[in-house]
């Protein structure tokens, strides 16, 4: 798992000591992934759209959740995973 957002790294390193994340935040800093994804649509956006992306051990997309809340996400996502 990652996240990303428009934070410079050290924004984003504490801001994950602070919630004690446990996975890596990328900087994005030129929204240049967040285009790519979708998750951006204008160069003044303050924020990424919250979605996140199963990506396949080949970098192939195999599902787009373009509504996440973090309460049920990772559940939703780990069922997906195990084709339950």
């Amino acid at each position: 798992m990652l996240g990303a957002s428009f934070n410079t790294p050290e924004q984003n390193r504490a801001f994950a000591e602070k919630l004690g994340l446990k996975f890596p935040l990328l900087s994005d800093s030129e929204r240049t992934t967040a285009f790519a994804y979708g998750a951006c649509t204008d160069l003044h956006a303050r924020h990424p759209a919250r979605m996140s992306f199963l990506i396949d051990e080949q970098g192939r997309i195999e599902r787009v959740y373009e509504r996440v809340d973090p309460r049920e996400h990772p559940a939703r996502v780990l069922a997906d995973v195990l084709g339950i």
